[in-house]
């Protein structure tokens, strides 16, 4: 209990109560203490009277007088005369004097914390105005004792009231909190968990009930995520069940047109002018629908493992990148160039780099080839204090605004006319699984720049 919000709050308010009324406890004592002082000026007064009535009273109806009054001694200031109207035999010397006249709060809060304190019975000296203007002034001497005694039974009874006050008010306030707070917030938990055991049931999504209004703001918050996500849970559903057919369709295609590809190289070798004509366009068509086919089941089956991380020659990694797409140039015009620090380290999978560079200097010569104009691929590199950059540019058509618009998402086109964008969209999941990135830098009529970006240290290591 607790570790709960209502226990807590519980425990909360009974401190805070009882120091509440520890901070009335010492004014009320206080004010105790002077209406004792002053009911003992006002008997002794009355005594006084009795006495200034009668001179002729005796020794003992004196004493029983003082006795009553609770005094020793009564003086009674009149006419700038100072009288002595009783007395009686002090045990000790005056050790103090208060002046109940005109007291300040801070003088009688402090008085009466001194009197708590001191154990030790005193004798005192209480001056204060006698009623009904009969005098000047009256003093009386009297024992601390019974006054003290006094100001802690009255002090018990407070703490004791006060207790039972605190334990009522946190308790009425207990009740309060887990009715208005915690067993709604409960409430908005269990439906949490509910939702979470199915999050694709529309029907489990909360509908806000709260009167409070925190609580009902947080369950409309709430309400919105939980739609959002049961949508998007739907969506991804809708697309993963099509994934598998595509995947599906696009194995069987594959299939055809790799069997359709094997005619065609017959066609080729027909002496008909028109055969020779159209055959290479067909053979064309057909290698650029099995080269879909297959990117696309690579794409729907890829779980790219996490990146193993070694040091490497970034140069020898770009030489066998550009090596390998030497041999696919043929005889077009095309030259490919490297900007690369020999002795440049850097800290990646070497794979996973390899393909990301393959990708995007393959879609570079693609596109300068289809131009039929000769061009250049540079690949440069640099680095500064956290990351290592690499620039892949090339002399090519640059990009149309369309391929721009959703450059790396698979399937929304491709940086060449008839290319399914799987290449980039691979390749900036790769390397965002280095903590790096892939940007476009520029991409005009005098070719396109890409800049792979990636960090030398771990999130870790910061």
């Amino acid at each position: 209990m607790l570790n709960s919000l209502s226990g807590r709050f519980l425990i909360l308010t009974t401190i805070f109560v009882m120091l509440a009324e520890v901070l009335i406890f010492l004014p009320s004592v206080a004010r105790f203490r002077e209406d004792f002082l002053l009911a003992r000026l006002e008997r002794a007064q009355i005594a006084s009277l009795a006495r200034l009535a009668n001179d002729n009273i005796g020794v003992d109806l004196e004493e029983e007088l003082l006795l009553n009054a609770g005094v020793f001694n009564v003086v009674l200031r009149r006419d700038e005369a100072r009288q002595l109207v009783l007395s009686s035999p002090m045990p000790d010397a005056v050790w103090a004097t208060y002046d109940l006249r005109d007291p300040s709060a801070t003088t009688l809060i402090r008085d009466a914390v001194a009197q708590l304190a001191d154990p030790e019975p005193r004798m005192i000296r209480v001056i204060g105005n006698p009623l009904r203007d009969a005098g000047l002034l009256l003093e009386v001497t009297m024992e601390t004792a019974p006054l003290r005694m006094a100001m802690i039974d009255y002090g018990l009874r407070i703490l004791a009231l006060s207790a039972v006050i605190s334990v009522i008010t946190a308790m009425m306030l207990f009740l309060a909190v887990r009715r208005l707070l915690v067993k709604p917030i409960k409430k908005l938990v269990h439906q949490m968990a509910s939702y979470a055991a199915a999050p694709e049931d529309a029907r489990r999504i909360l509908r806000p009930t709260a009167g409070v209004r925190e609580l009902r703001e947080a369950e409309e918050a709430l309400q919105t995520l939980e739609t959002q996500l049961t949508s998007a849970l739907k969506q991804k559903e809708r697309l993963a069940q099509l994934g598998g057919a595509v995947a599906k369709i696009s194995h069987d295609l594959r299939n055809i047109l790799t069997s359709a590809q094997l005619f065609t190289d017959r066609i080729e070798t027909s002496d008909d002018p028109t055969v020779q004509r159209l055959a290479p366009k067909l053979v064309n068509s057909i290698t650029r629908a099995v080269s879909l086919c297959e990117s696309t089941l690579a794409f729907g089956r890829a779980e790219e493992p996490a990146p193993t991380l070694t040091r490497f020659n970034l140069a020898e990694l770009v030489g066998d990148v550009l090596d390998g797409e030497r041999l696919a140039i043929g005889d077009h015009d095309l030259s490919l160039s490297e900007d690369i620090p020999a002795q440049m380290m850097i800290r990646a999978d070497t794979e996973q780099l390899y393909r990301a560079l393959s990708n995007l200097v393959r879609n570079a010569r693609q596109a300068i080839v289809g131009t039929g104009k000769p061009g250049e691929i540079n690949i440069a590199a640099r680095e500064d204090d956290t990351t290592w950059y690499i620039d892949i540019t090339d002399t090519g058509p640059g990009l149309p605004p369309k391929a721009r618009e959703h450059l790396f998402q698979a399937f929304h086109g491709g940086a060449r006319k008839g290319g399914s964008g799987l290449g980039l969209a691979i390749s900036q999941e790769l390397l965002r699984g280095h903590g790096g990135a892939l940007r476009l830098v520029s991409s005009d009529e005098a070719g396109s720049r890409f800049e792979i970006s990636l960090p030398m240290q771990d999130v870790l290591d910061d």
